[in-house]
């Protein structure tokens, strides 16, 4: 028997409870697994680097074992490490992972394990970013993805046994893993936003995308129309704890010209507006502090037209925009305008750039 956090039928992460473990012969395995999984999660595989179909993945959800479908880590908890494979900075739920030593091929490791079936995940390295300093090593075949708004879709009957608990998430065993915030910001040309903000010590994740249109316009055919609504925007996943929303603000109004309106340089139509998708009445109220204090200071040379608009939906973009600069740095547009305002951001605010 083991210990584990797993999700109700509201989409709610419960627990910890009492599960059993799994255990199947080999063949009932093969039966269950594709001959990719069954190399990977029962014979201790590893799948060729920057293959992985899950390594650019962005989208908010949960990562689970694709053998007994036990939740093991949160995209939330996921950051661009440049191995190769998926990696993240700590599982979803203490007791859902477990760990041993590793000394095949010469070196000692620590091996990461589902706790619940001992599938083969991956390792963990102790180089991995803020608060945990841990690289959670994983393979793609290893996992199942599914997003956050389906997350009901992996309710297990166990979830009942820990009913008291699933209203919230602040039980003992959960309480370690850090709140994390978003933020939607639209300055232009999402490749140079995503750039500006990917380098700050706090952010978690950048998402490239779109926010302002519908999901049935949220491609990029359609937004470089100027006719969806959308705006080339990110969505920021930072740690308030580390970086605070106004801080972002602050790069945001440097990161952009703010006083163009639907335009940033050569880049002309709505769709590269300077607009701030606020997400609560905090953010708004934030927002707009900041564009008056701003404008009164006397900063830019005109005034400021960013607009405000209340987040209802951000979309990903397409796999390819995703960490565009850091994958195409010799792109004649990347050099010319992406890098230039990483740059400035890194020249006005050293304070806030990563350190590694």
């Amino acid at each position: 028997m083991v210990q584990v956090h797993v999700f109700n039928n509201r989409g709610e992460l419960v627990g910890p409870v009492e599960s059993q473990k799994v255990v199947l012969s080999d063949e009932q395995w093969r039966e269950r697994l594709t001959p990719e999984q069954f190399r990977v999660l029962r014979s201790s595989g590893t799948e060729r680097p920057f293959c992985g179909v899950l390594l650019d993945n962005k989208t908010p959800g949960v990562y689970a074992c694709v053998g007994c479908g036990l939740p093991l880590f949160s995209s939330d908890a996921k950051f661009h490490s440049g191995t190769g494979w998926p990696s993240f900075f700590q599982p979803i739920a203490p007791g859902n992972v477990a760990e041993r030593a590793d000394r095949s091929h010469g070196m000692t490791r620590v091996e990461i394990n589902c706790a619940r079936c001992d599938g083969h995940l991956g390792h963990v390295f102790d180089d991995g970013p803020r608060p945990t300093g841990l690289r959670y090593c994983l393979n793609s075949e290893s996992l199942k993805f599914t997003p956050s708004e389906q997350l009901a879709s992996l309710a297990d009957p166990l979830a009942e046994r820990a009913a008291s608990h699933s209203s919230n998430r602040s039980d003992s065993s959960a309480s370690s893993i850090p709140s994390l915030a978003t933020a939607v910001l639209a300055g232009g040309c999402f490749w140079c936003t995503e750039a500006a903000f990917e380098q700050l010590d706090g952010v978690n994740d950048v998402t490239s995308g779109y926010a302002g249109g519908t999901k049935e316009t949220a491609d990029y055919d359609s937004v470089c129309s100027g006719r969806t609504g959308h705006a080339e925007a990110i969505r920021v996943t930072y740690d308030p704890a580390r970086i605070s929303y106004d801080r972002l603000l602050d790069v945001f109004f440097d990161a952009h010209d703010p006083t163009q309106l639907n335009r940033q340089g050569n880049d002309v139509g709505t769709q590269y507006r300077s607009a701030i998708f606020y997400a609560d009445d905090e953010q708004k109220q934030a927002a707009e502090a900041m564009i008056k204090q701003l404008n009164e200071s006397g900063r830019f040379p005109s005034p400021i037209v960013t607009t405000l608009e209340p987040l209802v939906e951000f979309f990903p973009a397409e796999g390819y925009h995703q960490d565009y600069v850091r994958n195409n740095p010799l792109q004649p547009y990347v050099r010319a305008a992406a890098i230039p305002k990483a740059c400035k951001v890194r020249e006005k605010h050293p304070e806030l750039i990563r350190k590694s």
